[in-house]
């Protein structure tokens, strides 16, 4: 049994079925309005209380629609939600080049807000999905999660580019058109794309049920509540950098010509911790210390220092560490829980991150007004600290040994068992070999897991059958 689910899968066959996978995020990263959106916005007749309208509206969409698309994702098909997200790109592109007031282009943000719930969680699920398929084991999804961030990462950088010189030869609303047909071209890797299956392995069961195991697994199952906050800080922390890190800039009177690369530096760090990730092996306390602490000095430079060079360096330091974090932990997540609930447990990271955002937003910005900006960085500095706990206590809750001695030749699964363990140890567990500490764990994952319920029911059913079977006797001659 364990061989069966162990078996590797050649690389390039992995590399085949997730190239598609790859060229959809590619397209989907051609947002040529972004750069110049700021812009196009005023000419339209937006001030900063419009704006502040556009972000509430933003803000509310995203976080309610995030659990529910990722739930989809479980029970539909997580390719066809990433074609949705795409149509919703598209159609917030086209509405905001048509808008030519404040009212609708506030509309278009909030179908923008749309795409990007129904993006959270389900590629990475699908991606990690699809590494348990072809290869037996999740080893490899650092690596080839990163390589999708890293060309999701060159696409904005080359989006960036290319949208200021194209609005630059034409006009800023024209940026805005001339990404639908770029983005219509994901849907057609999205659709190219092998979805795989094992979130359907399991018997369907009803959407209140389903509904019910996403959310009892996100509140109550400590180890899954840590991850998710670990990864819902660090997407916060993340976001602060890209929404507050240009006000740097401008409190140090930064010349325009700096914006560009400026912008093009920190969106890279999303791309470079993403192909850094897989080979730092977070599992060793000094690369742990080093993820930890570089990030928390380079936060303390942005509250003393007033040299530009030393701002700019000091935000990719944080924004890469937090990257490369923020990669990890969505391997710990998905190493915790089941295939069937995967997407909306993920999707719940993103959905915490903006619970978490808008508080620490305003408090941010409220300390920036009266104190400076400087100060206002020690906010990050916290932040960066909570992420760097949480790390830290992730990393341990699923490296610890078990305690008490084990059967030779009996894996130790982590505290917080997946369902890839569980098929390893079902006939150590049928068989009553297991260890007190591990039959523990596996029956503690079987009560959240109805999937993994249905498997050994399934195996204990085969192997009563069998037992009724009688040899047959040959007959005497």
């Amino acid at each position: 049994m364990t061989a069966a689910v162990t078996t590797a899968a050649p690389p390039r066959s992995l590399a085949r079925r997730l190239l598609p996978l790859q060229i959809g995020v590619g397209f989907q990263g051609m947002m040529l309005w972004v750069p110049v959106e700021k812009l196009f916005m005023t000419q339209i007749g937006f001030d900063a209380a419009a704006v502040g309208v556009m972000a509430a509206a933003y803000a509310a969409v995203v976080p309610l629609l995030e659990v529910p698309s990722g739930i989809l994702a479980d029970r539909w098909s997580r390719s066809w939600v990433l074609v949705l997200s795409s149509i919703a790109l598209m159609a917030s592109s086209l509405l905001g080049g048509l808008s030519h007031g404040v009212v609708t282009y506030v509309i278009a943000a909030m179908i923008l807000g749309a795409y990007f719930a129904l993006n959270s969680g389900t590629l990475d699920s699908v991606v990690y999905d699809t590494v348990v398929e072809e290869t037996g084991s999740s080893e490899l999804y650092e690596t080839w999660i990163g390589r999708i961030r890293a060309v999701e990462s060159a696409a904005l950088v080359i989006s960036a580019l290319a949208g200021g010189l194209l609005a630059q030869l034409t006009s800023p609303r024209f940026t805005y058109f001339a990404t639908v047909p770029l983005v219509a071209l994901a849907v057609v890797g999205f659709l190219r794309f092998d979805e795989p299956q094992l979130h359907k392995s399991a018997e369907p069961e009803r959407l209140r049920s389903h509904v019910a195991l996403t959310f009892r697994t996100m509140t109550r199952d400590r180890g899954v509540l840590r991850v998710l906050l670990l990864a819902a800080v660090a997407a916060m922390a993340a976001q602060a950098v890209f929404e507050f890190g240009p006000l740097w800039l401008v409190a140090l009177a930064a010349p325009a010509v700096l914006y560009g690369p400026y912008w093009a530096a920190l969106v890279s760090t999303l791309g470079v911790g993403g192909l850094v990730t897989s080979r730092l092996h977070l599992e060793r306390r000094l690369i742990v210390g080093l993820v930890v602490v570089v990030p928390l000095g380079a936060a303390l430079l942005l509250v003393w220092s007033q040299s530009l060079t030393v701002v700019i360096a000091a935000q990719v330091v944080v924004a890469l560490a937090l990257a490369i974090i923020g990669i990890h932990s969505s391997r710990l997540l998905h190493d915790a829980v089941p295939s069937a609930i995967r997407a909306g447990v993920s999707s719940g990271a993103g959905t915490m991150s903006w619970m978490l955002f808008l508080p620490f937003s305003l408090v941010f910005g409220w300390l920036a007004r009266k104190q400076g900006i400087n100060w206002s960085g020690l906010m990050l500095v916290g932040a960066l600290a909570l992420v760097g706990l949480l790390l830290i206590l992730s990393i341990r809750r699923v490296h610890i040994a078990l305690p008490g001695a084990e059967p030779a030749g009996v894996p130790a699964p982590p505290r917080e068992l997946a369902c890839r363990q569980l098929v390893e140890l079902v006939a150590d567990y049928i068989d009553g070999t297991l260890p007190v500490e591990v039959k523990a764990e596996l029956e503690n994952h079987l009560a959240g897991c109805d999937g993994c319920t249905e498997y050994l029911s399934q195996i204990e059913r085969t192997i009563a059958a069998l037992s009724r079977l009688e040899p047959t006797k040959e007959r005497p001659r």
